[in-house]
């Protein structure tokens, strides 16, 4: 579905943000996307949408180069920035004008979401709160039921009960054919549904794995200071250590958190 190969990238007057930045990403899947501030999360969404340009590499999107924006690409894509807006309108409005750009659209499923996140489509867009906004926001996005579904820190603004809410709803509303990648600080808020994990450091991929590769190479587990010398990366907790260890016999949940630290620290993974 996306393939990136040698991509580079700078903006303007600055030094490259990407230097031969290589992927591969296939449909069925929710990707983490992580990295340090600066690392160029966003950037690469933009560019994986044509809303940037590469300097040079290839980079393709369901068979399309994004930077083209031809129509046929962008009726199977659907971005939810960080930064939106919405015009002077209500739900009902810009469901009729925004839906048809969507030939995949689920009202069905619209009306679920809506319900879900206490939403109506009565309601005014540009009165709603922060949070009610970019609630909506990703219903719509999900509702397109677009091949590639690009989410931009999509928790930042809801609720504790908003997240869980959005959790649910993504879990349960995608086809096999969709590839959703998620770009985000708050890897607490998401590690639940993420299934591979990208992490960007020093403009190119340092680290690309499934979570099952990862549960069978490593276990993370918490311990002593004594047990702490076998891990092969380890931070301070309360009352000890949260350790990442060579895997036994049995799997254990993998600490999305633990492993970024880990391999932006130079730890090697398997």
């Amino acid at each position: 579905m996306i393939q990136i190969q040698d991509l580079h990238f700078a903006y303007p007057r600055q030094r490259p943000l990407f230097k031969s930045l290589s992927a591969e990403l296939k449909p069925g899947s929710i990707t983490g996307l992580l990295g340090k501030n600066g690392a160029g999360k966003t950037s690469l969404i933009k560019l994986m949408a044509g809303l940037l340009y590469p300097v040079s590499g290839k980079l393709s999107v369901l068979g399309y180069i994004p930077g083209k924006r031809e129509v046929s690409m962008l009726t199977d894509i659907f971005l939810v920035p960080e930064e939106f807006y919405f015009p002077a309108i209500n739900i009902s409005a810009y469901l009729k004008a925004q839906a048809p750009f969507y030939p995949r659209f689920d009202k069905e499923l619209m009306t679920t979401i809506l319900t879900e996140f206490e939403l109506h489509p009565d309601h005014h867009l540009q009165r709603l709160s922060h949070g009610q906004k970019k609630k909506f926001l990703i219903a719509f996005a999900l509702s397109t039921k677009s091949r590639l579904l690009l989410l931009d820190e999509p928790t930042n603004g809801l609720d504790i009960p908003s997240k869980a809410l959005f959790r649910k709803i993504l879990a349960g509303s995608l086809d096999e054919d969709q590839l959703v990648i998620i770009s985000t600080h708050q890897v607490k808020d998401v590690e639940n549904l993420i299934d591979n994990i990208i992490v960007l450091d020093n403009g190119a991929v340092i680290f690309q794995q499934t979570i099952q590769e990862i549960a069978q190479k490593v276990c993370f587990v918490s311990g002593s200071s004594e047990e702490r010398k076998e891990a092969i990366y380890s931070e301070a907790v309360p009352g000890g250590y949260r350790m990442m260890i060579p895997c036994g016999q049995e799997e254990t949940e993998v600490d999305i958190e633990l492993l970024f630290n880990a391999v932006t620290n130079g730890h090697k993974i398997g």
